[in-house]
């Protein structure tokens, strides 16, 4: 089974559609199967005092002006819709509160999400799991009891998941990566384990791949150097290319496990081989 590769553009897009179809043409190019964006509704994922708070950016001086900033409208979507289709890749998001989800049923995505920080919005999973959409659940921050909580959502309403190891710190430590978690997954749950990674480099995204990820998820940027929060843990068009590319040679090059000699290594036997 071939790895379903994410492109994260998230909020890398920094509220700027014609940034957004630059990320989703390098995923495109790349050979992804998708690309995946965030939905917020200010006013109920963030207090007033929050959103008040004073903060250096480009696009205002409070945090508010930044989220406002980087929430794509109905129109904006409508055109990423336009645009994913033109370009044959597949688009999703990931909701962060109810509404959000209800607006994204105003698309026909094939995909949900559900952020590692909405795995406990019992609520939100309810209202994910009854649209029996294929969902990527990410299991960063959480114990595997709060995972078991959410797959029961899932079980329950007889709707399509599978796992996304992850940890949430960006960038994450190398040595917090601890991948052999994607096997305990696998074990517990009995359902395919992806990984979503925040690293920086592209070794822990191959070695996933290796460990038989079923799906694998990296934020894309066109710049690392670029404003916002989630910039440096991301993957440049020629990095992503890169491991696009790769993850695919990984998949050949795992085979089958059958013990057999190659024809091309016949001539090498009749050469090197005294009996």
């Amino acid at each position: 089974m071939s790895v379903f590769i994410i492109a994260e553009i998230g909020i890398n897009h920094n509220g700027d559609v014609d940034q957004a179809k630059k990320l989703i043409d390098v995923a495109s190019v790349s050979g992804a199967n998708a690309v995946k964006f965030q939905k917020r509704t200010l006013d109920i994922v963030y207090t007033k005092e929050e959103l008040a708070k004073a903060r250096k950016h480009p696009y205002g001086t409070t945090n508010g002006d930044l989220k406002k900033r980087l929430e794509f409208d109905k129109d904006d979507y409508k055109e990423i819709d336009r645009y994913c289709k033109e370009k044959k890749i597949h688009w999703f998001a990931s909701a962060w509160d109810l509404e959000s989800q209800k607006f994204l049923r105003e698309f026909d995505c094939k995909y949900n999400k559900v952020a590692s920080a909405m795995l406990t919005d019992l609520d939100l999973l309810e209202l994910i799991a009854e649209e029996k959409r294929h969902t990527f659940i990410s299991t960063g921050m959480s114990t595997i009891e709060e995972i078991e909580r959410a797959v029961a959502v899932f079980e329950k309403h007889n709707c399509p998941y599978e796992l996304m190891h992850c940890n949430s710190t960006y960038p994450m430590p190398v040595e917090e990566a601890n991948l052999r978690t994607m096997e305990t997954l696998r074990k517990k749950f009995n359902c395919g384990v992806g990984y979503s990674g925040h690293e920086t480099g592209l070794a822990v995204s191959y070695a996933a791949a290796a460990l038989g990820a079923t799906s694998l998820e990296r934020h894309i940027t066109l710049d690392r150097a670029m404003f916002g929060s989630d910039q440096s843990a991301s993957i440049e068009p020629m990095g992503f290319m890169q491991l696009c590319g790769a993850v695919r040679n990984i998949e050949k090059s795992l085979g089958d496990g059958v013990k057999r000699v190659y024809s091309g290594e016949e001539a090498a036997k009749a050469k090197l081989r005294k009996q």
